[in-house]
């Protein structure tokens, strides 16, 4: 007997208040008790996050008579008995404006299956089918845009039609593809290409005068494809055919923001509206790349952590943390690729690529975090440490993200001297696809272990890496990216940002006030006696604005090895500090391609 669908109803029912209505329907609830809950975390983003808190009525019934719910944790419950179906409803209060959850108002509504859909708990793989009601009508109406396939077509014709009518349905084949598609509602600019001869669909909410969506989707494309063609080199296959028919960019546009999410058929993007091009500009916005990026990032995890996965996602556990090793590889080597496939794509040069790359380098050396942490421990503590920084995190942990990018160079630059330019990383990441990724859906059965990574990659290319990677990933030491660069006929040249004494720390500005945002160990500020979070007033008498320039005006004035009195307030006690100003660190990257040796992308 085939499972009978879980029936999921939304309905954004009060914009003023940011809520959103949530009814399910299990046909055949578990005769001792049906339990539900809802997940307490959001794949991709690796922090408890409770959404359950957000939950603000919950009740069930069954044949129009109430049934208990008893409350079991922070986001599960279970229904007394009850014979037929089994319906609960729930008011979701939803006012997070980020990628991860769920916000409502008069403008647009937007969800991560994860924040609204409870999980009937024994139930996990039967279908689901859901229906958006309750449509604003004002400016023409609101529209319904995601990745989940409409009931009863595969068609994009039919999910554009369908989307005009006051109701309408999704289907999804099973709870874990149910949250993995996020959902934008309203009344956004659309842009639709195709890519490799797949659809794919861009989505900007927010106020975006004169966008220049042509120029967007251009670039987009050209990334898209680039990719496809990289892990599908003879079918060029899009990889979220098997799950949707298309592939959606939602991003929401603010006055100042960052981020992205990723999901099997689309990714939830914030942006800032300054970084976005406009029509009739000749030159894009300095922080254009920075959205580009954003966006390879976020594609490129279609293949790269949403089907090549670790095996301790397979599959997801929703109530707990699911602890691996080897976020250094799923986020460090999309980080890698990312601005790798700007640069393939053509959308920046050689010059910007190598500068980004600069950057990147430049921000991992200078974190003393990373002579303590190893990316694999920083990839099991990212639940507690790395999604939970503070202002001591540059000199206690390392980022996956970053220095796990340079693993991934460190190592496509050795694969690639070693096999004499027969292989590259680039061979490691098709093996991967073909071995776990490809044939991922709809099984979900297997996800790489934290020991077979070494192997795979010396099956795949001859080189073998083990040594590396002890070192690199599992170890704190630095990648050789000196020695690994002047092989391949590449300098690598360290630079000051400029000529000013240093106290080594970075400061913010908070209202009227300078603010010591880190102070960096076995610095200069650090031997002072300053600590984060102390309010920066006074240098030898003279009052410090609030701005790194005025800081920097008065540092000017001095010479690596002086002495200068600092005042700040630590809390609302006034202190005074003596600190011996360092020479300028060499402290910014800068890459050279020798003319004789050009670059290899």
């Amino acid at each position: 007997m085939k499972p009978k669908p879980i029936l999921y109803n939304l309905v954004p029912f009060d914009l003023a208040g940011h809520r959103f209505q949530v009814t399910v329907t299990i046909a055949d609830p578990d005769p001792k008790g049906q339990v539900v809950s809802l997940p307490a975390w959001i794949p991709g983003s690796y922090l408890i996050r409770d959404f359950a808190r957000q939950i603000e009525t919950i009740n069930a019934h069954c044949h129009r008579t109430k049934v208990a719910l008893t409350k079991i944790d922070n986001h599960t419950w279970r229904a007394s008995p009850c014979k037929g179906s089994l319906i609960i409803s729930l008011v979701v209060y939803a006012w997070d404006l980020s990628v991860r959850g769920a916000h409502l108002d008069e403008s647009h509504g937007f969800i991560n299956g994860t924040s609204v859909f409870l999980c009937a708990r024994g139930k996990e793989a039967n279908p689901c089918i859901l229906t958006i009601d309750g449509l604003p009508k004002q400016g023409g109406g609101w529209k319904v845009y995601t990745s989940l396939p409409p009931v009863a077509s595969s068609s994009a014709s039919m999910s554009r039609a369908a989307s005009h009518r006051g109701s309408i349905r999704y289907w999804a084949n099973n709870y874990d593809d149910l949250v993995d598609h996020p959902i934008e509602m309203g009344q956004p600019q659309v842009a639709r290409f195709k890519a490799c001869g797949a659809e794919h669909e861009m989505v900007f909410t927010g106020l975006i005068p004169n966008l220049d969506i042509k120029r967007i989707t251009a670039d987009v494309k050209k990334i898209c494809e680039a990719q496809i063609r990289f892990f599908e080199p003879e079918t060029a296959l899009a990889p979220f055919l098997d799950t949707a028919f298309k592939y959606v960019f939602l991003t929401t546009v603010v006055g100042d923001g960052y981020g992205g999410l990723e999901h099997r058929a689309s990714t939830a993007l914030i942006a800032a509206r300054k970084d976005l091009p406009v029509v009739g500009q000749s030159k894009a916005p300095v922080g254009y790349a920075t959205f580009l990026g954003l966006v390879s990032h976020e594609y490129f995890h279609t293949w790269n952590v949403k089907r090549i996965k670790p095996a301790a996602f397979v599959p997801y556990n929703f109530a707990r943390e699911n602890h691996t090793r080897l976020l250094w590889i799923f986020e460090g080597f999309t980080s890698y690729y990312d601005e790798l496939f700007l640069l393939r794509s053509g959308v920046i040069d050689q010059r910007d690529y190598l500068t980004a790359l600069g950057k990147q380098i430049s921000s991992v050396w200078a974190t003393p975090g990373r002579h303590k942490q190893s990316v694999a421990q920083s990839s099991f503590d990212a639940w507690t440490r790395y999604y939970k920084q503070d202002e001591n995190s540059p000199n206690a942990i390392v980022s996956y993200y970053s220095k796990g990018a340079l693993i991934a160079l460190g190592l496509d630059l050795k694969i690639r001297h070693d096999s004499e330019h027969r292989f590259s990383l680039d061979d490691v990441m098709r093996a991967l696809w073909q071995q776990f990724g490809k044939n991922f859906y709809p099984l979900m059965d297997r996800g790489i272990d934290e020991k077979s990574f070494a192997g795979l990659v010396r099956t795949t290319t001859g080189v073998d890496v083990s040594d590396e990677i002890n070192r690199w990933a599992y170890g704190t030491e630095d990648v050789e990216l000196q020695k690994l660069f002047r092989q391949h006929g590449i300098e690598l040249v360290w630079q000051q940002s400029n000529d000013l004494p240093t106290m080594h720390l970075r400061v913010r500005k908070q209202g009227e006030n300078l603010v010591l945002a880190q102070v960096y160990e076995g610095g200069a500020a650090h031997h002072g006696g300053l600590s984060a979070l102390d309010v920066l007033v006074a240098i030898d008498g003279l009052k410090v604005d609030a701005s790194q320039a005025a800081l920097d005006t008065i540092l000017s004035a001095y010479q690596p090895g002086d002495s200068v009195e600092v005042h700040v307030f630590r809390r609302d006690e006034l202190r005074q500090f003596t600190v011996q100003l360092a020479a300028p660190a060499l402290n910014d990257c800068v890459l050279k391609f020798s003319p004789e040796a050009p670059p290899r992308a």
